[in-house]
């Protein structure tokens, strides 16, 4: 049976409920993932979760490694992710400890040669129109509902590259351009989860109202973790609740991105590339 993935963000570092636990730790051809993965049963489904920023939260945002991440999860049979994510809101429909599932991006940071498996001899482009998986996105919305979680289906989530916070003319352009919440990691996760063949969502969890909103006081370290929390009880709940709901086999589109997207003859596929991205390739070599 494949494996359903989660990435926890700040405040996530561990589900309740795990069986059968066992941590794993993989080399990649990227590089080392963002820590060893935590194997195991949830809600009677194989699930694998990934602590985005390490056990201890040692990562920055522009320290992950999206390419080891994703291939890790590739590599132990994943097809669904669910991306957790601490996110401030740009707009005043979406209150701290809200859920969005965002349903497009914007790109602010500076990483996209670090946001692709593509390259050194093999030329791939994906179809990114929709970025997140519409069947994925859905069934969280529905589970969050029946919870009563304060959850909204869609809005653009912009991907900064951090650490520091927004300046206010930044979150003020952000709000003026209509976006919904900006964080730091997802955008990376959701290219190289569709370069993958993984179903991916977003989870984003509000935890302030950034730098925008007038009268609110600027963001900060200690707001974000007041909130960090009630939100890590949110996404545990919503996890547990989607699980079962989630297909026991690859359906969607996303699961075939690759089909039509490699332009490079195979017979040029360059041996070590090849070897490289044999998870994502063997069904195409």
């Amino acid at each position: 049976m494949h494996r359903i993935g989660i990435i926890g963000g700040s405040g996530l570092y561990g589900i309740d409920g795990f069986t059968r636990r066992r941590w794993v730790r993989l080399r990649t051809p990227f590089g080392a993932p963002s820590d060893a993965l935590l194997t195991g049963e949830l809600g009677g489904r194989p699930v694998v979760f990934l602590p985005r920023h390490g056990r201890g939260h040692r990562l920055l945002p522009s320290e992950l490694n999206h390419r080891a991440n994703l291939w890790a999860m590739k590599r132990l049979g994943v097809a669904w992710v669910i991306g957790v994510s601490a996110v401030g809101s740009l707009q005043g429909r979406y209150r701290p400890c809200d859920v969005v599932l965002a349903d497009q991006f914007v790109d602010r940071t500076k990483r996209s040669v670090d946001q692709t498996f593509f390259g050194g001899g093999i030329v791939g482009h994906v179809a990114f129109a929709e970025p997140v998986c519409a069947e994925l996105r859905n069934l969280l919305w529905k589970a969050g509902r029946e919870l009563g979680v304060r959850v909204h289906n869609g809005g653009v989530y912009v991907n900064m590259e951090g650490p520091a916070f927004s300046t206010r003319a930044e979150s003020l352009a952000n709000h003026r351009a209509g976006h919904a919440v900006i964080g730091m990691t997802n955008l990376g996760e959701a290219k190289c989860a569709r370069e993958a063949e993984i179903a991916y969502a977003t989870l984003a969890m509000v935890t302030d109202y950034d730098a925008w909103k007038r009268g609110e006081a600027h963001v900060t370290v200690e707001q974000v973790v007041e909130h960090l929390h009630r939100n890590a009880a949110t996404a545990q709940a919503m996890i547990r609740a989607v699980i079962p709901r989630i297909p026991a086999k690859p359906g969607c589109t996303c699961h075939e991105a690759l089909k039509n997207a490699i332009l490079t003859e195979r017979r040029r596929w360059p041996a070590r590339v090849r070897r490289a991205l044999a998870p994502m390739l063997d069904r195409y070599a």
